[in-house]
């Protein structure tokens, strides 16, 4: 994307009422890479058990449950997923576990859909897969405003060895918006432009939703204090 499209983005998302639509708008890549996990998993299990009968049967009702999903008939695809989570082999329940919160996000029931991720978090062994459950409960809390609830969820990613910092830090800071915390919003989104190992695609998300709430008037953060500033002052 060249510099003129993506100025010509901040523009066009200036004119927009509320930056809650650049959310929405953007929303679904925001923890594309942290799905991808998932996703990786499911491949990888399905292909490892493909031969085998019992978890040939797993991976047919995981996708199976999905076909309903989209077919309008999420009551089947949560008895579908209910008895993947109790009957599955291998990674299976707990990737119905994922599924299965997911499409409760899909539908609407947010309050039930957090109880599920809060629950993969506290009983899941693998820290990433916990990890996980805690960046999908905080995006579903985004537009509540609840900034103390998605840090106890989202706080512990944010540490500089966590493959997922930038995308809990991008939840953080869309929550901060939500709650009328624009200084708070600018700050977050500041560590993701000096991390260099934000993604080309999401700098450019920071950028239109960092225009926006300096046009809203948030404060422009203090650059981060360097080794060399701390020498110079002493």
């Amino acid at each position: 994307m060249s510099d003129d499209s993506i100025f010509n983005e901040v523009s066009e998302e200036l004119r927009s009422e509320r930056m809650r639509n650049m959310w929405r708008r953007y929303g679904p890549f925001v923890i594309g890479a942290a799905v991808l996990i998932v996703l990786l998993v499911a491949v990888n299990e399905g292909w490892r058990w493909y031969q085998d009968s019992v978890a040939a049967e797993s991976s047919r009702q995981f996708y199976s449950a999905f076909e309903l999903a989209d077919g309008g008939d999420l009551p089947a695809a949560q008895e579908q997923l209910n008895q993947l989570i109790a009957e599955g082999s291998g990674k299976y329940p707990v990737l119905g576990q994922f599924a299965q919160a997911a499409l409760l996000a899909r539908d609407g029931n947010t309050d039930e859909a957090l109880a599920a991720y809060d629950a993969i978090a506290t009983t899941q062994s693998e820290q990433r897969l916990r990890d996980l459950a805690f960046l999908l409960a905080g995006n579903v809390l985004v537009d509540t405003g609840d900034v103390a609830a998605v840090e106890a969820r989202i706080g512990g990613l944010i540490s500089p060895d966590n493959a997922m910092r930038n995308a809990a830090r991008e939840i953080l800071g869309l929550t901060q918006y939500a709650a009328g915390e624009g200084d708070a919003a600018r700050v977050t989104f500041r560590a993701i432009f000096e991390d260099n190992q934000a993604s080309i695609e999401q700098l450019q998300r920071i950028q239109v939703f960092d225009a926006q709430l300096e046009a809203e008037g948030a404060a422009d953060p203090a650059p981060a204090e360097t080794a060399e500033d701390t020498d110079a002052a002493e």
